[in-house]
């Protein structure tokens, strides 16, 4: 029996779905919580009525005694029922020795107890991703698990960075290898084995001679990867910006690509994923006019709540959570004349718009560049939720850091940036970069290492 905390329903609506021939429990105190939380604009509040419609929609008709027994959940018209979903009242035990009830953790922990002692051949377990309430259940005798199921990974070492280095050259490595010429393009064509077996499409391969190369077709045997010459990848200039390293400068190939729909930077602090973002951002929408607008939103607590009722536009409101795009666009332009002047000129030419997260949820965006900021702190349900506005001719640049997660309820490995990489691996109009390096300084790259 796997009995859920609030937050797993919070983080994933569809949680009830995933516990496969085992019995869901919902005690009555996380139906009060999702009540409590249900109103309102914020992003936990659409989650909390997701979850609250999910429930109802499994019980049905389900008279009380089914609901406290437990109803069959059903997963389709014709499927047969699989598991069951139940709501149990908070219930006292037999012995004396129970938690004090004045918070709702204790509520939840002295149900599971008395849950324990009614069901002694059954497994009772608490799925929460409150780590201390998982240490106080287990301490006081309960069995406490954290939800996996949109964890893919078991090591965040083994996400993919997009590319793969190899020592010396990379033809050491290929026995055999097929070369074609066609309008300037030289491809290579190899057999999917070995080192190669591991590559997925838009992924790169380095070595250190100077080869790089980009995987634009993957079959069950064959791998076709596309010469990129290292001087171009370089020399590759946008709104002034040119690249510091190899890194960065496989990022922009994919930024500036109009074939790739979803593009994803990782890395540390200071590895350039906004300022690479933006400089590719201002450059189709201004000089080639790929897309029609650039909206930036992030995932910061201040903005999943209202903007407020006091005077001003919502971009004066929203001027605080601006600062990362402005310093951005002054790096860019501080050889400029006069730098305040550009940047007043850009944000008036380029039709920039940074929307809260509470607002982009039911809209549909077409020919946008859509750069989702901070994206480390978004749950997998929220990512989805922003990644499915794309409508025809948009691009989504999601950029993060998984060393710098603020959400209480997330880890590297059950972000939704950590999520969305391993999911769209195999995309072929996706590509993921992690950027190496700390270029903002040598002040940043220090601090970076050692503090």
């Amino acid at each position: 029996m796997y009995v859920l905390d609030t937050n797993v329903l919070i983080h994933d609506p569809n949680a009830l779905l995933n516990f496969e021939e085992h019995a869901v429990i919902i005690p009555m105190t996380v139906l009060e919580e999702l009540d409590s939380l249900k109103s309102g604009k914020q992003t936990v509040a659409a989650d909390c009525r997701q979850a609250i419609r999910n429930i109802d929609k499994l019980l049905g008709d389900a008279n009380p005694k089914d609901i406290e027994k437990g109803v069959p959940i059903l997963r389709g018209k014709k499927a047969d029922p699989l598991g069951t979903l139940a709501i149990i009242m908070s219930t006292e035990r037999n012995g004396n020795h129970s938690l004090p009830e004045h918070l709702n953790d204790n509520k939840i922990i002295n149900t599971l107890a008395a849950l324990q002692e009614r069901h002694t051949s059954h497994d009772i377990i608490l799925v929460s991703k409150d780590i201390n309430m998982r240490l106080k259940a287990r301490g006081f005798g309960v069995e406490a698990q954290d939800y996996h199921n949109d964890q893919l990974l078991d090591d965040i070492d083994l996400l993919p960075k997009g590319y793969t280095e190899f020592p010396n050259s990379f033809w050491d490595n290929i026995a055999k290898v097929e070369t074609v010429q066609r309008a300037g393009v030289t491809e290579h064509l190899l057999k999917r084995e070995g080192v190669l077996a591991k590559l997925n499409i838009n992924e790169f391969v380095i070595d250190e001679r100077g080869f790089i190369g980009q995987v634009v077709d993957v079959s069950d045997d064959q791998l076709v990867i596309k010469d990129l010459l290292h001087d171009d990848l370089m020399n590759e200039e946008v709104w002034g910006l040119v690249p510091r390293d190899i890194y960065q400068a496989m990022a922009l190939h994919l930024l500036l690509d109009p074939e790739i729909h979803l593009v994803n930077l990782t890395g540390s602090a200071g590895s350039g994923k906004t300022i690479l973002a933006l400089a590719a951002c201002i450059e189709m929408t201004v000089a080639s006019k790929l897309y029609k607008r650039i909206i930036a939103t992030r995932s910061t607590q201040g903005l999943d709540e209202d903007i407020g009722f006091l005077p001003g536009t919502e971009a004066e409101k929203m001027e605080p959570w601006l600062g990362a795009i402005v310093d951005n666009l002054e790096a860019l332009h501080e050889d400029d004349e006069n730098m305040s002047a550009s940047v007043d000129y850009i944000l008036s030419k380029v039709p920039l718009h940074f929307k809260s997260m509470n607002y982009i949820r039911g809209r549909s965006f077409q020919h946008s560049l859509i750069i989702i900021d901070e994206s480390q702190n978004l749950t997998p349900h929220q990512i989805k939720t922003i990644i499915t506005r794309a409508g025809n001719g948009s691009k989504v640049i999601c950029l993060g850091n998984l060393a710098q997660i603020d959400t209480p309820y997330l880890s590297p490995l059950s972000s939704g940036l950590t999520y969305m990489t391993e999911r769209f691996k195999g995309f072929q109009h996706g590509g993921h970069i992690h950027l190496q390096g700390v270029p903002r300084s040598v002040l940043a790259e220090f601090a970076e290492a050692n503090l």
